[in-house]
């Protein structure tokens, strides 16, 4: 092939890339040309997921954490790798009961067993989940409960382990301060603490 046709093939690829990965140029008023693609709105937007899932846990916990996130499947995403065994996830702010957390291994494994409706945690030692940047729930009573009015909750902290109101004497209502058994009578009663540990 003779060195014309070459570059025109050569810019006809070019072209075609630039229009399939919907990169936009846009002319500002001063003139000079920016280019904005969807790769850099990915990272910004992952940028800000990392940032939202950091806002749930202690900064010393935050800063070592693994950061993932799931797709529009379902898929789970790594968005930053991590050292320290604590997992933070973005949530979706959009969605009640879907807020950022940062959690160790074994709550990791109790949120596994609780979505998949195990009969009860398997998580062989107690684990922690920090919500530091609030959330948002349906009941503190029904672990299942998809239907109530929202429950809009400040800052906690929770231990994921079988909590038994009456052996503890906790109280099983939601509190704006202290401690309680929050889903007490189910497999899946925890301690719930508000503020910052």
């Amino acid at each position: 092939m003779n060195l014309a046709k070459r570059n025109l093939v050569f810019l006809a690829i070019a072209i075609a890339t630039i229009l399939i990965a919907g990169i936009t140029f846009r002319t500002p008023a001063n003139g000079n040309m920016s280019v904005r693609s969807s790769t850099t709105e990915a990272s910004d937007a992952a940028q800000d997921k990392i940032a939202r899932a950091m806002s749930a846990g202690p900064s010393d916990v935050a800063r070592s954490a693994q950061i993932v996130d799931t797709d529009a499947h379902g898929n789970r995403i790594v968005l930053r790798e991590g050292s320290n065994g604590f997992t933070c996830m973005p949530g979706n702010p959009e969605v009640i009961g879907e807020p950022p957390m940062c959690s160790d291994a074994a709550s990791m494994q109790w949120a596994a067993d609780f979505k998949a409706r195990k009969p009860k945690p398997t998580n062989t030692v107690p684990g922690i989940t920090y919500m530091l940047a609030g959330a948002t729930q349906r009941s503190d009573s029904d672990p299942y409960d998809h239907t109530s009015e929202a429950i809009t909750v400040g800052p906690h902290w929770m231990i994921m382990w079988p909590f038994d109101p009456k052996a503890t004497g906790l109280p099983t209502t939601h509190k704006a301060t202290g401690a309680y058994v929050m889903w007490a009578g189910s497999p899946y009663a925890h301690l719930h603490v508000m503020g910052q540990p």
